[in-house]
């Protein structure tokens, strides 16, 4: 298998929220503006990846029985070192992403790669793998919060895109989020379905 085709797998194959349907609180959540699905998107990233390069380095020295417990410990203090991060030097954004900065600890994507790639495979895939979940999870999250906030706020990253046109509030609002990602998933398999 190619590093190529390890990285594409997150993105198409086996996409966090498109096929795997994990991740979707915080893709539901913080879609509602662009700027907040890309921060998003980065902390994740970063946390995915960390998190795989250290469960990579001491899968050898870990015992079964307490393997995930350990991956939690490793996983959270990574989101722990984030959250800082951006406290310290993006305060707007860390207010912004609220409660769903700490709940990246409990994201299903992370700890699902840490099980089934990180403990299993060497470092080189590990990383890999965890940037092509990371960039899987980003645009799916992009796409959603582009439609969003375009649609229900006429705004992308604050700057008004039609003057005049009239906002539909129900897009921001949880129905909005819903809606798009049906939408989303329904494309998604109808181009598989023809690929087959």
């Amino acid at each position: 298998m190619s590093y190529w085709s390890e990285f594409t797998k997150g993105i198409w194959e086996k996409n966090p929220i498109l096929v795997l349907g994990v991740g979707l609180c915080p893709a539901l959540a913080v879609s509602t503006s662009l700027s907040n699905a890309l921060w998003m998107t980065v902390a994740t990233t970063f946390v995915l990846t960390c998190s795989n390069i250290v469960i990579s380095l001491i899968k050898k020295i870990v015992p079964s029985h307490i393997r995930i417990p350990i991956f939690i410990t490793i996983i959270a203090a990574f989101v722990t070192v984030t959250e800082l991060l951006l406290n310290a030097f993006q305060p707007v954004v860390y207010k912004s992403l609220g409660i769903f900065l700490p709940l990246i600890v409990a994201n299903c994507v992370i700890l699902g790669r840490a099980e089934e790639v990180a403990s299993k495979k060497g470092l080189t895939i590990s990383i890999i793998d965890a940037l092509g979940m990371g960039a899987g999870f980003g645009v799916v999250l992009c796409a959603l919060a582009f439609v969003r906030e375009f649609l229900g706020a006429n705004k992308l990253f604050g700057f008004t895109v039609i003057s005049g046109m009239e906002p539909s509030s129900a897009m921001i609002m949880a129905p909005g989020a819903f809606i798009v990602l049906g939408l989303m998933l329904w494309g998604m398999n109808k181009i598989n379905s023809r690929g087959k």
